[in-house]
C-alpha cells in the first residue's frame, strides 16, 4: 500500500510540473494584447528552451523571452546581437500577472533593423 501511494504522489508531482512547463512555454501565460517596450539589454542568455533577456525599462527589470535557437536565427538574429548594452525595442505578450514583468516577444528591432519571431501564435 505504500508503494502505491508513494507512486500516486510522484505521478502527480509529475504531472503538476510537466503541465506548469507545457503552459508557461505555450501561450496560456499571457495576456493575449501586445505592448511595446524600449529598453537596454543587461544580461542574456540564448539557447533552449528559448532566449532570455533581461531588460532595464524606465528603472524597471524586464525578463523578455525571445525565440528559440532556430527562431532566432530564421529571424536573422546573429552571435553578439543580443547583448548587454544593446538598445532593443520589443512588442510582445506580457505575462497575465502583471507583477512578473515578463514579455513573449513577437519582434523586436535593434536600431532601424527589424527582427520578426512570431507571426501569429505559429
Amino acid at each position: 500500500m505504500k508503494r502505491i501511494l508513494a507512486a500516486a504522489v510522484l505521478a502527480l508531482g509529475l504531472f503538476w510540473q510537466t503541465g506548469a512547463a507545457i503552459a508557461h512555454h505555450g501561450w496560456a501565460w499571457t495576456t493575449g494584447g501586445n505592448i511595446d517596450l524600449t529598453g537596454v539589454i543587461t544580461e542574456a542568455e540564448l539557447g533552449n528552451p528559448h532566449g532570455v533577456l533581461t531588460v532595464e525599462v524606465d528603472g524597471e527589470t524586464w525578463t523578455l523571452e525571445v525565440g528559440q535557437p532556430w527562431r532566432n536565427e530564421r529571424a536573422g538574429v546573429r552571435d553578439g546581437d543580443l547583448a548587454p548594452g544593446v538598445e532593443i525595442r520589443a512588442i510582445g505578450e506580457p505575462a497575465a500577472d502583471k507583477s512578473e514583468k515578463l514579455m513573449k516577444v513577437e519582434r523586436f528591432w535593434l536600431g532601424d533593423r527589424e527582427y520578426v519571431l512570431y507571426q501569429g501564435r505559429d
